[in-house]
């Protein structure tokens, strides 16, 4: 299968999805995975019609954003160092991993120097794995707020991982849990802060996140096949 038929297949079973569920398709946005993906086949899938790629590691990103010259929009969606951030400053659209305030408070330094306003997702750690990134429930309310004060930073939305399970109904809870939580963030009225986004799904279960209320799924097997 090519990478532009994989992406045809991924964006009926979205949209399938989403009728199944009573929303709106176009309210679901595709993050093609493409670490470890050479700049060729990002290419090749901007061609076949995606737009926005979601990469993992700041130093695959760098040389990407160099050789990649059509009109992606990149989005960090891994864990990202404080230290790497001034190397994507300006560049990506969307930073799904903010899961400190410390680094928002770097993205915010780094963005202010060229006067640009970057947009995050806070990170919650729905599961509590000791494996995965992420806040608590309790203290990605905080982290929002905290992040709200800072000039050149809006925060979006939410993401998280669940446990990887073989069922995909099993990853159910903790997608469904994420939405709760934006609905008491949203019911806080923290000013600048638009809780538009649900940044949850994979390959494996994105068609349960879309059901409970995903905005952006994050698919990289399903797209470009095993690494």
């Amino acid at each position: 299968m090519s990478i532009s038929s994989n992406l045809a297949q991924i964006n009926q079973r979205i949209h399938a999805a989403a009728i199944k569920a009573e929303r709106d398709p176009a309210a679901v946005h595709l993050v093609a995975v493409s670490k470890t993906r050479p700049s060729t086949d990002i290419i090749e899938a901007f061609q076949a019609g995606q737009t926005i790629f979601g990469e993992n590691y700041i130093q695959e990103l760098v040389p990407k954003l160099a050789e990649v010259t059509e009109a992606v929009k990149w989005h960090v969606i891994g864990h990202l160092q404080s230290n790497k951030v001034k190397y994507i400053a300006g560049q990506v659209a969307l930073i799904h991993s903010v899961d400190r305030i410390s680094l928002a408070t770097e993205i915010d330094r780094q963005w202010g120097k060229l006067n640009k306003i970057c947009d995050v997702l806070v990170q919650v750690n729905i599961s509590g794995e000791t494996s995965k990134s992420g806040t608590t429930e309790e203290g990605a309310i905080q982290l929002v707020r905290e992040s709200a004060l800072l000039p050149h930073i809006r925060v979006r939305g939410l993401m998280t991982m669940p446990p990887f399970f073989d069922d995909p109904e099993a990853a159910r809870p903790f997608f469904a849990e994420l939405r709760r939580l934006s609905e008491v963030v949203t019911a806080l009225n923290i000013s600048g802060v638009d809780m538009t986004e649900l940044s949850m799904g994979m390959s494996g279960d994105f068609e349960a996140a879309i059901q409970e209320g995903a905005t952006l799924v994050r698919i990289g097997t399903a797209i470009f096949g095993n690494r």
